[in-house]
């Protein structure tokens, strides 16, 4: 009877939902990215004047300005972690408060991102969790663009992040952003939302996802949240538990997958494989630093900036004379703003939000393919452009290879990593590639298929082969060795991403893991 009643109410529930959806998209005005954004700006500016960054950054005098965006470009600086870290944030690690935002932040997420040994302790303040809630919203809202049923707001949505048990510290929670959104889900949500509250908080992922496969066939689940890789093995896990041929069979209503903070496209075919019947793929971009984007129509794969939500963005052209080889800006990289960025052109992102973050090196790379919507694609990581011998080789050229591969052999190639390391005093570009496939093709057809399309795509990787690059090698390796790696450096599931490039310190510790987990399979 308590099911029954669940179920009914779950069924009102999500009618009223896809009304408000339908209501909300079709009155909804035509938004204007740029004017947003310098709205944005002011806000940020406003608020923070009377901070300590503020004040030393004089930003009552940008806001008498003529120009704010001009006079904000002038006066202060860029900003990676470190830098923030080591001038400003360790102040309210010492329990000051009004350092680069009002007040202190309620929490810290930790992330040790795709590079880097130790973990980044970022501040997320109420107004920015504030700010990812009202994304949320604009996410759903979008779905009134996709064609979807009304049962399909009756169902369950599995939202596979980190551990929503986050650790008391002080005055303050820590925790990776994806656990510390789903702790602070509205309570209208928390019945939709899978695998709930007591799984979510198992800080073991393989533990958690035991727990999901042995529940899965008591939930209804109509849309999957998470990172690509993390999802795969779910799935893989609850596929074998149940000795079923496809996740449909266990979650037949399944139609939405919403990817976020990686490209989809090099995890497609892969994916693909665990499902009988297509879902629409929504890409969204979560950080640790913030919701930027998401896709807000279905006749494109690209993402739309969230111009007008807290978070004020500003573009360095991605070019090898602007980044230091730890993938920090030189000083004189030149920026521009929404109103002059150019469409198919790589960028290297930054932003200014309501945690407290300003002119802040996110690490990603992006281009736009809709200037006037605002819309994006990520392309890759500062840190991931390998450019050892002058190939400039950014991780979308990687993918967009990696993808040709797959199509060309037939095979499924899902996650990679490359580094330029010297054999017998010769450059080689090493590739280890994840597939859990039986390849018939041979790894040195692989290495010449990946060139040839690496050198058809980028020039300057075509004149480094004829030059100091002697060739490409790749290992082809179980994708088990990838997920261990992960949980050997930094944990299992969440927001961890595979590092595309290491260098040759970091890919020396990697083979000689590799080297060991093969040794004990």
């Amino acid at each position: 009877m308590s099911y029954k009643f669940q179920f009914n109410k779950m069924a009102i529930i999500g009618s009223i939902i896809k009304s408000v959806i339908d209501v909300t998209g079709s009155i909804k005005a035509e938004d204007n990215p740029i004017e947003n954004q310098k709205k944005v700006l002011n806000n940020l500016l406003k608020k923070a004047k009377d901070t300590a960054f503020g004040k030393y950054y004089g930003f009552s005098k940008i806001l008498e300005s003529e120009n704010p965006q001009e006079a904000f470009q002038e006066k202060v600086p860029y900003f990676d972690y470190n830098k923030m870290n080591e001038e400003w944030w360790y102040k309210l690690h010492e329990g000051l408060e009004d350092i680069t935002w009002p007040g202190s932040p309620s929490y810290y997420a930790i992330s040790s991102g795709t590079t880097g040994k130790t973990s980044k302790r970022i501040p997320v303040t109420d107004d920015m969790l504030d700010s990812i809630r009202q994304a949320g919203v604009k996410q759903v809202t979008a779905l009134s663009n996709f064609d979807l049923p009304s049962d399909f707001f009756e169902k369950e949505i599995m939202m596979l992040g980190s551990s929503t048990n986050l650790q008391q510290k002080e005055d303050h929670l820590e925790g990776e952003i994806s656990g510390i959104s789903a702790s602070n889900i509205p309570f209208w949500f928390r019945g939709y939302y899978k695998p709930g509250e007591e799984i979510a908080k198992i800080d073991d992922w393989d533990e958690r996802v035991k727990h999901i496969a042995e529940n899965a066939k008591n939930w209804d689940i109509g849309a999957l949240s998470g990172i690509p890789s993390w999802m795969e093995l779910m799935m893989k896990e609850v596929i074998k538990y149940h000795n079923v041929k496809n996740i449909h069979e266990i979650w037949p209503n399944l139609k939405v997958y919403t990817s976020g903070g990686v490209a989809f496209e090099p995890y497609e075919k892969s994916f693909n494989a665990l499902l009988e019947k297509p879902i629409i793929v929504i890409d969204t971009y979560l950080a640790s630093e913030g919701f930027l984007a998401c896709q807000m129509r279905p006749d494109t794969s690209a993402m739309q900036l969230i111009t007008d939500n807290g978070i004020y963005f500003e573009f360095v052209p991605f070019k090898a004379e602007y980044i230091n080889s730890d993938g920090s800006l030189t000083e004189d990289a030149p920026v521009v703003n929404l109103a002059d960025v150019e469409e198919g052109k790589d960028y290297v992102l930054l932003i200014s939000t309501v945690s407290g973050t300003w002119r802040y090196l996110i690490g990603d790379t992006i281009a736009f393919t809709n200037v006037e919507k605002a819309e994006i694609r990520i392309t890759g990581r500062t840190k991931f452009f390998l450019n050892v011998v002058g190939s400039q080789l950014s991780v979308n050229k990687m993918n967009d290879a990696v993808q040709e591969v797959e199509q060309k052999f037939d095979i499924e190639l899902p996650e990679f990593t490359v580094s330029a390391v010297k054999i017998d005093n010769e450059f080689y570009h090493v590739w280890h590639i994840g597939s859990d496939e039986k390849i018939s093709v041979s790894e040195n057809e692989i290495a010449e298929a990946l060139d040839e399309s690496l050198k058809n795509a980028n020039k300057n990787y075509k004149v480094a082969r004829s030059k100091a690059l002697k060739g490409v090698k790749v290992n082809l390796i179980p994708m088990s060795v990838f997920y261990e790696w992960s949980g050997a450096n930094k944990k299992k599931g969440g927001q961890v991403k595979m590092e595309k490039v290491m260098n040759e310190e970091k890919y020396a510790d990697f083979e000689a893991f590799v080297k060991k987990q093969l040794e004990n399979q």
